[in-house]
């Protein structure tokens, strides 16, 4: 069995607000430590329960923020921002199953720092399913055939996943109380439920369904300012649907995603505009 975990960060339990997140800030030495823990967690137990090979993307920001040398001597890792597809970097057709570690709630839904990729988009869809990182993740995993079997992360987010994934195994490692606070498990107890639940999410693989994408989707994304959907249409195939929603017709959900990745980018120079 071939595992394939994305690792981002404002999932973990006690990384509650931008201090812990933010390499600039003051709390994120201690977010390191913390997301670097929560992941071998996974990863122990997925060796334990006969995984061969463990492949750890690194998913958060500039996506360097796993302590390699602190990681399972076992796994092998994906780090470094520039990725051509991001937070599954690295995911195809070869894992039997894909985890999601430290994940949160999409844009302009309650969670614990909820955001999907940038602080500009507001809300994305494929097609009419409105999807955060959580469900544009799975998607490019279902195109692969590959099941995401667990996510864990606070309750909002384990609520978006069983929505979106029937039978998906989820761990609430923190409880939200407004997006910038939270119902912390001690990173002891957050560990003993991350090798509970990977057990279980792994006993129960062959009860979850790859998320299978639709045949050329059409992606849309609301940004926050028009200035920023300006920028976002920018991109060839992209335009200016309504108000500040930017559309892209694709060939397939990983055109779409890469398309998302440009379009969000291009819309960060115009954040203070």
């Amino acid at each position: 069995m071939k595992l394939f975990i994305s690792a981002d960060m404002e999932g973990i339990t006690g990384l509650v607000d931008e201090s812990f997140v933010d390499p600039s800030k003051h709390n994120y030495a201690r977010g390191q430590e913390i997301m670097t823990q929560e992941v071998n967690h996974v990863i122990e137990t997925a060796l334990h329960h006969g995984c061969r090979e463990v492949i750890v993307n690194d998913s958060h920001s500039r996506m360097n923020n796993l302590l390699i040398e602190k990681l399972h001597p076992e796994a092998q890792l994906i780090s470094g921002g520039a990725k051509p597809y991001s937070m599954v970097q690295g995911l195809d057709d070869s894992f039997s199953a894909a985890i999601f570690v430290g994940y949160h709630a999409k844009a302009s839904h309650q969670g614990v720092l909820s955001h999907s990729m940038t602080f500009g988009a507001r809300r994305m869809y494929i097609n009419d399913t409105e999807v955060g990182e959580l469900g544009f993740n799975a998607y490019v995993a279902g195109y692969y055939g590959v099941p995401v079997i667990m996510v864990a992360g606070d309750d909002q987010t384990a609520q978006e996943a069983e929505a979106l994934i029937p039978g998906v195994t989820t761990a609430v490692v923190k409880k939200a109380i407004s997006r910038t606070s939270a119902l912390c498990l001690t990173p002891e107890k957050s560990g003993q439920l991350l090798r509970e639940k990977t057990a279980q999410a792994l006993s129960n693989l062959g009860q979850v369904q790859p998320l299978v994408p639709p045949q050329q989707p059409v992606l849309r994304i609301e940004f926050a300012n028009y200035g920023q959907a300006e920028y976002a249409s920018l991109m060839p195939g992209a335009e200016i649907e309504t108000g500040t929603t930017v559309k892209f017709q694709a060939k397939h959900i990983l055109e779409a995603y890469q398309a998302m990745l440009v379009m969000t980018k291009l819309a960060t120079h115009a954040t203070f505009c």
